[in-house]
């Protein structure tokens, strides 16, 4: 059977709250907003920054619940700094047959703590 590619969670618009260059590559993220979006520690994660266009590859590692906390470590704070907006993307493999159902988790949090907003908010200039 066909197996495709499709978002499996993303966390939108979070801002970037540290960046630490001499630290272990990886994304921190607050434990709470990995559990909203069913990431697990060490899993492969697709950031997009919004303030600058960068792209780029890593993996998730727990952050202290409810802080807010998103850290970019490692050479990728080379690509986003503290204040950056950011999508945090992971993706997984289905059967093809069930595309048409399914349904990525989405995590919208609010701008200024990165804390779960209660609606999807409406698009803002960076």
């Amino acid at each position: 059977m066909t197996q495709i590619t499709v978002l499996y969670s993303k966390i939108h618009r979070a801002t970037v709250t540290d960046a630490q260059l001499h630290y272990e590559g990886s994304l921190t993220i607050d434990k709470h907003l990995m559990e909203l979006a069913g990431l697990s520690e060490y899993q492969q994660i697709d950031i997009y920054n919004i303030t600058n266009g960068e792209r780029f590859t890593t993996y998730a590692i727990v952050g202290e619940p409810n802080t807010g906390i998103i850290q970019v470590n490692g050479a990728a704070a080379h690509k986003a700094g503290t204040g950056d907006l950011i999508i945090i993307a992971a993706y997984a493999m289905i059967p093809q047959p069930e595309a048409a159902a399914w349904k990525p988790k989405l995590v919208f949090v609010d701008r200024d703590t990165n804390r779960p907003a209660d609606n999807k908010p409406a698009l803002l200039p960076v």
